[in-house]
């Protein structure tokens, strides 16, 4: 894939961003594009970046620990994969946000380590809005309690909420988990918890990020869309 191809696949993405922006009446700067770079090479990155992307996000601990050497320092890293307690802190000095935060112990590991680099981590509560057995995250029901317990940890800042929407063709069967999402989060930031804000919903990937705009993300996760389908060995 030739960097033409991606400058073009971003275009694309672009536009149909600021459209999906239009449709809902949002300013298209509340909606942060994080290019998933999961299994793709250095220099498809490069093209990324060259395009002018600097918010990147990553699945897996180890590729952020290995990309991140070989890549220009004003890029964003966004943690959005299932997190290992032992991993945590491999992120401290290199993401700007966790995504994928579902349970005391985890919250826990990151205030620890955040405390220990001198660092405040921002951290998204990962909501598995359809109750697939196959998803990780914490149920719409115990949301609001886990931000309870972990809203005073120390190194910590509960900064919304994030969920991942059923595999579907028609993007419009992601519409009621997004909405509802959006919902939850509403009805927390009105409990006004301390040192927790709503302030991102990250929903929203390559086949439907722009119902997920329409109803309210404000980070949308899109790989496929500018990288192609095929997997890359990591370099």
């Amino acid at each position: 894939m030739s960097q033409n191809n991606i400058a073009e696949n971003l275009k694309a993405v672009e536009e149909r961003i600021q459209a999906a922006c239009r449709r809902s009446g949002r300013d298209r700067k509340d909606v942060l594009l994080i290019c998933v770079t999961k299994t793709k090479p250095v220099s498809l990155l490069e093209e990324a970046y060259r395009a002018g992307e600097r918010a990147f996000g990553e699945n897996r601990v180890q590729e952020i620990v290995d990309k991140f050497p070989q890549l220009p320092g004003d890029i964003n890293w966004h943690m959005i994969g299932h997190l290992q307690k032992n991993k945590v802190k491999y992120l401290m000095d290199r993401a700007v946000m966790i995504h994928s935060v579902d349970n005391e112990a985890l919250a826990a590991v990151i205030s620890k380590e955040a405390v220990k680099a001198g660092r405040v981590m921002p951290v998204l509560i990962e909501v598995n809005v359809a109750g697939e057995e196959t998803k990780f995250g914490v149920s719409p029901e115990e949301t609001e309690a886990l931000i309870r317990k972990i809203a005073d940890l120390p190194g910590l800042k509960v900064s919304g909420l994030m969920t991942i929407a059923p595999y579907t063709e028609d993007p419009e069967k992601s519409r009621p988990f997004f909405r509802q999402l959006r919902e939850l989060s509403v009805d927390i930031k009105n409990k006004s918890i301390d040192n927790v804000s709503m302030d991102h919903l990250s929903m929203g990937m390559t086949g439907d990020y722009e119902v997920a705009i329409e109803e309210g993300a404000t980070m949308i996760r899109v790989g496929t869309g500018i990288f192609g389908e095929r997997q890359y060995a990591v370099q």
